[in-house]
This record gives structure tokens, sequence and C-alpha cells, in this order.
């Protein structure tokens, strides 16, 4: 790996022409590379050997490509547009609005900006730091959502924008938040209500929202196969170790030049989808599917995960998670399940699991642990809300994997029952409520529980926050002691019999 670097090259919106994505597999090919992947912010990553890259370079010059190397300095602009039309119904946000909003983004973000859809979860909402999400009832007007840069503050703007200014607005929204971040200190370094202060006198088209956008709750599409639609067919292309053979794209391209289909979609799972497919072209699909030898109708617990970009270990995480699963027959339908090995990454999951090293020496760890992690409520767009179990050696990981699912669909139970207001009147037998105080980031929303303690820094169970070190600090965003506030919480807790 010390040898090769990674190309990395955004598809503004997950949309890629048939014939641009040609060119740069040739390009590939030139530069001796048979092997590409694609992105959760839907970007491809070329890797090359280093004695090859310049040809690469010579080559994507040429073609007056934009690349970054490795991760870069420019995130890819996610959207939901590889959901339009397949995934989503009864919506205004058509191909054109997607279009003509990508076709005004007239410079390189440096924050991730997402575009999405409000009617659907097939793509993440709140992932990016700049986040629009169409309103349900008025047409052309988005809701925004900000998250500053490597926090989990998210916070909503009590206006509507016009569908023609979100470019404009973006980019006016990246220059404020990166003012903050380099200008100020404190908790007057992420102000919500600052930012959107700075944005009154700009000129924009915007209207007061008349409530808070109502975000869907998460459900996952089968996303993979050969299926028909309107008269028409999509292909959703799925590989496991999220590795594309570049021969195999090239040849997929050629038939969308013959067959006249204009795009390619890369999705935030990292896999394609072409939209589209006429019913006499089906049988060319089918076959490009059998030269390659390329599997279909991967179970729906495989298709439900979401780990890093570029990431050996997280890939084998998976797929051993995958397969204790499969192993106890557990259902996985409506739930995210995220692997984090890597301390600064990010991944959209309900459930979380995240590998850290209990011994770090050198920047290098040593006998790792694994914590599992929730998101409020279950919702993939929410941050992180509680520790599920922490400490865990892998031969332990897939049973706590299965309890926070079997917590998913209790707590989903719970909340349809109150919906319908069917609330029982018997409490569980096995649940008791108590009442706990405890002690939360306000940066990252990360909450100190006295009876976990924090033993990654060495403190033990039972220690209460006001006992703990001066110079203790979260052992996720490493934000100081007193940048901790008082929460008050009703936690269920198991009862163990």
């Amino acid at each position: 790996m010390s040898n090769s670097i990674n190309f990395r090259i955004n598809f503004t919106g997950g949309i890629i022409s048939p014939g641009h994505l040609y060119n740069i597999l040739v390009a590939a090919t030139k530069a001796c590379c048979g092997k590409v992947s694609f992105g959760l912010r839907q970007e491809l990553f070329i890797p090359v050997d280093l004695s090859n890259s310049v040809i690469l370079k010579d080559e994507l010059k040429r073609l007056n490509i934009l690349y970054q190397i490795s991760s870069g300095n420019f995130p890819c602009i996610v959207s939901s547009y590889p959901a339009e039309e397949i995934f989503i119904n009864n919506t205004w946000v058509s191909e054109g609005v997607y279009k003509d909003i990508f076709d005004q983004m007239d410079y390189q973000p440096r924050l991730k900006v997402n575009i999405s859809d409000s009617n659907q979860s097939f793509t993440p909402m709140l992932t990016g730091n700049i986040n629009l999400v169409a309103s349900v009832n008025s047409p052309h007007f988005w809701h925004l959502f900000i998250r500053f840069p490597k926090t989990n503050i998210v916070c909503e703007w009590k206006q509507l924008v016009y569908t023609n200014d979100i470019a404009k607005l973006s980019k006016i929204v990246e220059e404020l938040m990166l003012e903050q971040e380099e200008g100020s200190g404190g908790d007057e370094k992420f102000n919500g209500d600052r930012l959107f202060n700075g944005i009154k006198n700009q000129e924009l088209i915007t209207k007061p929202a008349d409530a808070p956008a109502s975000l869907p709750s998460f459900n996952l599409p089968y996303y993979e196969g050969l299926n028909r639609y309107n008269g028409k067919s999509w292909l959703g292309i799925y590989r496991r170790d999220e590795i594309f053979d570049v021969a195999f794209l090239k040849e997929l391209c050629r038939i969308c030049l013959d067959t006249r289909i204009g795009q390619i979609c890369s999705t935030p799972w990292k896999s394609l989808i072409i939209k589209g497919i006429e019913e006499k072209d089906r049988y060319r699909w089918n076959q490009l599917l059998d030269m390659y030898q390329i599997n279909m109708r991967h179970a729906a617990n495989e298709l439900n995960f979401q780990v890093e970009d570029q990431c050996l270990h997280a890939r084998a995480l998976k797929q051993w998670l995958v397969s204790r699963l499969n192993d106890e027959d557990i259902r996985s339908f409506g739930l995210c399940i995220g692997i984090k090995t890597r301390r600064k990454s990010e991944v959209f999951s309900s459930i979380l699991v995240r590998r850290r090293p209990l011994v770090r020496i050198f920047k290098k760890g040593f006998l790792y642990v694994y914590d599992v992690l929730c998101a409020r409520d279950f919702n993939p767009n929410e941050r992180t809300g509680f520790i599920f179990s922490r400490n865990n050696p892998k031969f332990l990981l897939g049973e706590q994997l299965r309890r926070a699912i079997l917590l998913f669909y209790r707590n989903r139970s719970e909340q349809r029952a109150i919906a319908n207001k069917k609330i029982a009147t018997k409490t569980e037998p096995d649940v008791k409520k108590v009442k706990i105080i405890l002690m939360q980031c306000s940066r990252c929303l990360t909450v100190y529980d006295p009876e976990d303690g924090d033993p990654e820094q060495g403190i033990e169970s039972g220690v209460l926050f006001a006992d703990l070190p001066e110079n203790y600090v979260c052992n996720l965003c490493e934000e100081p002691k007193e940048g901790f506030r008082k929460l008050n919480a009703d936690v269920e807790e198991i009862v163990k019999r």
C-alpha cells in the first residue's frame, strides 16, 4: 500500500456520463490499474502504483479531468438523484431540478454538501456540513441544515431557500462556517444563530418555514438486481469487496453508449445504478453480468452495512459480522449498520460498530476492542445517541450487535404503539425506568456515564464526573471537561434475570 496512491475523482451528485467514465477508465488502464472502487460520497477511487502515477496524471490532464490525491480537500457533492424515479415517487424534485442545481455550482466546495429529496431515505440527508432538504409543501424551496465540521452539532435554519439560489447559499454558508471555525473559540466557535444571521443581508429568494422539516424514517430499498419500472428497467450492481474490474466497467460504458443511456449513477452504498434500460436491451445486460460473473441478490443484511472508504479492516469486519447475522438468521430490515475503524472517519448508521485500540504506541494501535453505539431513535440522520456496549473483544461482538438489533425492533414497536395511541398499560416485565443525571459534551454530544466510566482514558466505572481530573477531555472530540453540560435523561435499563 505504501507504494501506491489513490486518485479521487468527484462525480457531482453521483451522476456519471458513460463516455466520461470510459475515458477515465482508459487512462487508468494505461497506468496499469485493473480495479477501481466508489466511495460513500459517490466519488471514484483509482489506486495506482507510484511508478505509474505520472502516466495517470498526464492522461487526466490531457482529458481536462479534475482529480485529487488520496482524501483530497474538496469533498464530492452528495445527492439523492440516484433514487429519483425508481425509489422516489410523488415528488416535485425532478431530474431537471437536480441538474439545474449542479449546473449553478460554480465553485469547488471545501465542506461537504448534501442535496436531498425529503421523500426518501436511500441517500443520507444530514451527513454533510451543508445539507439542503427539499420542502414537502413548498415546491422549489429547500430546508437548510448545517453541521459544523468535526462536530455532531446540527442546526436548522428557520427560512426556506429557492432552488435557483442553492449554489449561492451553499457558498455563503461555507464561508461563514469556515470563518467561525478559524476566528472563534469556546462556545462561540460553533454558533448556528450567528451563522444564520450572517445570511440575512444576502440577496437570496427565501421565505419563512411553516414548521421544522419532517425527515422520514430510515427504510433502505433493495438496491441491486435487474428490476422493471414504468415500462423500463433499472440495474443495481453491488460488489461485496467494493471493487469493480476496469474491464467490466468499460464494457458497461459501451453498452450504455450503444443503447443511448446517458448516465450512470454512483450511490452512497458504493454501488452503481443504471436507469432507463429498454426491454429490448435487457438481454445485453444479462449477458454482461454472465460474462463477468457479477452476482446479484445478496442478503439484505449485507446491503445494509456502511463502511469507511478504502479500508480493508472495515470490510473484513463487515463480512465477519454478516456471517454472524446469517448464522443466527437475524432480521435487519430498517437498519443501517456502520463500521468505524479510524478515529476521524464518519459513516452513516443506525448502529455503529467502532473499533479502537486499548494500547497506542507512536500512533499505531494494539489490542483492539469494539464499542456498539446507537443513533438517537436509531435514525441514521441523527448523530450518536448512546453507547450500547463498550470494550467488547471480537468474539463477543456478534452477540452484542444482535442485542442492539433486538433493541432497535423493540424501540420501533414502542414508537408505533405511541403513534397509534395504543400504549400498553402494563410495563414490560423485563424493563424498568430509572432517572439518572448524565454529563454531555456540548461539542459532539458524547455522554459521560459514571456507570461506564471511560476505560479508554483510564477512568474506572463508578467515578463521578465531578471527581474526574481537571485535564479530562471528551474521548471522541477532546473537548475539555468544562465543555460538558448537565443532562437529565430517562433511561430504560434491561433487568438481567
